[in-house]
Parts: structure tokens; C-alpha cells; sequence
């Protein structure tokens, strides 16, 4: 086993009925705690994670999925995290994939890694969110949108809308997410705030479960959402190019919380946490394939 700390995170709304299988599959001695934020679920969520041993924090009111993962991460870095896996209680995604995504985070060779329902394994045929059950035009939305962020950022990513994610500490220290959204769009903040500090993006696939107590975004919510992440490129770009500074991909975690609260946050660093990139062309990063 890593000595590196280990923290799943799990930002939860109504998931009393998929909490369960999604925590028994998280294989055992790879993860030292399990951290659940419940934005105000309407079910039986906070019981079932206490019963389960699961440490569970509770908002006072919702904040919104954006808001409910600044909280996890939060709440993962106090904890003393040097990996942080963000995995929803669902069970939409495999928790026993949960060692190969943050195997390269272990080893020092990438920041953030996703877990693709879009990549194909070398065992598989045929197209994998799509024989998981994946709606054709939430599908053609997902493949839209993330070739558009590939070509504004740079990267090679097969998809960047997935509810399974691996942060380094460094990156999460680093990266303004406080800043961002409360809403669904914060996922892609965070991706573009990873590329403008030039971290290293990374990505396994993942089986794809479409099933109905599984939470899925309504069409009209991933309209607005699609159109959310156009906006973040856009500001991405005006940023990037010197049109219109943003404070979103420029200043650091530290310089945007209360100094009071940096002790119970921030390690201290083993090295200098980089600086923003250069705003000419985006850096190239090779994603595991």
C-alpha cells in the first residue's frame, strides 16, 4: 500500500438507494477515509452513510453540485489528503476502477486523472457508453462539447464530463475552486483551471451504468450546462490571449481564503506549486490511452 493519504470524497443528493453498492465496491486497503457531503437530501442518505461508518458532513442548506464539491475538497485537504477521488454515490460509475485512476497520481506522472465512460478498453468492442446505456444525444452533447475543450485547451481527452475524478493534493492547493461555480459547469472549471496552472491531465476508462435510480441531468439542465462550459472557454480564451484578465485561472487557493483558516488547509510545500501558463499557445499533455 502508497504511504500517500488516500480520501474519497462523495458529493451526495437523494442517494439513499445507491450509496451502499457504490461504497461496499471500493476496494478495501486502497483508501484511509471516505468523506460524504449531503447538500440536503430529501431520502435517507445521512443515515445509510452513518450506519455504513462513513464520515458525513451536512449543509446547512443546498448548495448546488458545484458548491457541495468545494466543500468535499475542502474538507479532503483538512483531512490530509495527498490524493483526493471524487466519486458519485450513485453507483453510475465502478469504484473497484478506483487503484488504476489514481495509480498515476501515486506515481507522480499526472495531477488530475478522469475515468472515461467514452474510452475503450483494449478487451472492448463497439462504442462503451453507448452499450452502458447512455442516451444517443446526451452522447453526441458529450462528444461535442469535450472535442471543443480539447481544441481550446490543448489535451486529447476522449471525455471531460465524467463524475469520476483523481486531484493530487498540489493541484487541488492550488487551483482557485473556490472561485467557481455552484452549478454542474464547476467540473469544467476545474478542468480549465488545471490547464491554465499547466498540471497534467490524464484518463482510464471506466463502464458506463445507465440505470434508474442512477442521477442523470435532465435535457433543459444540460442545455444550460452545455452553454455554461462554452462560456468558461470563452473566458478561458480572453484570459489566455490578454483580452480580459480572470482572477478564475490566475490566482492561487492561498490568496483567495481567509489566512486563518491556512494551517488547517495547506501543507506545507514540498516544492513550488507552478505558475500560471504562459498565454501563448496551451500546453500539449499526452493522455493515457
Amino acid at each position: 500500500m502508497s504511504s500517500k493519504r488516500v480520501v474519497v470524497v462523495m458529493p451526495a443528493y437523494n442517494a439513499a438507494r445507491t450509496l451502499e453498492r457504490t461504497y461496499r465496491d471500493i476496494p478495501p486497503g486502497v483508501v484511509d477515509r471516505v468523506i460524504l457531503v449531503d447538500d440536503v437530501s430529501k431520502d435517507a442518505t445521512v443515515e445509510v452513510a452513518q450506519r455504513l461508518g462513513i464520515q458525513v458532513v451536512i449543509h446547512i442548506q443546498n448548495r448546488g453540485y458545484g458548491g457541495n464539491q468545494k466543500t468535499c475538497y475542502l474538507e479532503a485537504l483538512r483531512a490530509g489528503a495527498d490524493v483526493v477521488v471524487m466519486l458519485h454515490p450513485d453507483y453510475q460509475y465502478d469504484s473497484t476502477r478506483i487503484p488504476a485512476l489514481i495509480a498515476p497520481l501515486l506515481s507522480g506522472e499526472r495531477d488530475m486523472m478522469f475515468g472515461s465512460r467514452l474510452l475503450r478498453a483494449p478487451e472492448e468492442s463497439g462504442n462503451p457508453a453507448l452499450a452502458g446505456g447512455m442516451p444517443i444525444w446526451k452522447y453526441i452533447a458529450n462528444r461535442f462539447l469535450t472535442i471543443t475543450e480539447n481544441l481550446v485547451l490543448g489535451q486529447k481527452l476522449s471525455e471531460c464530463h465524467t463524475g469520476f475524478r483523481a486531484y493530487n493534493r498540489r493541484l487541488l492547493e492550488t487551483i482557485p475552486f473556490l472561485l467557481n461555480s455552484d452549478d454542474f459547469v464547476f467540473d469544467t472549471e476545474v478542468i480549465v483551471q488545471a490547464v491554465a496552472f499547466g498540471f497534467r491531465l490524464g484518463e482510464i476508462p471506466v463502464p458506463t451504468r445507465y440505470f434508474a435510480e442512477a442521477s442523470s441531468v435532465n435535457f433543459r439542465r444540460s442545455v444550460t450546462y452545455g452553454l455554461a462550459t462554452l462560456a468558461a472557454l470563452l473566458r478561458y480564451l480572453l484570459h489566455r490571449f490578454g483580452l480580459r484578465h480572470s482572477a478564475q485561472f490566475s490566482r492561487r487557493l492561498e490568496d483567495i481564503i481567509s489566512p486563518y483558516h491556512h494551517d488547517g488547509i495547506f501543507h506545507q510545500p514540498d516544492e513550488t506549486p507552478p505558475a500560471p501558463a504562459r498565454q501563448s499557445a496551451p500546453q500539449q499533455v499526452e493522455t493515457d490511452r
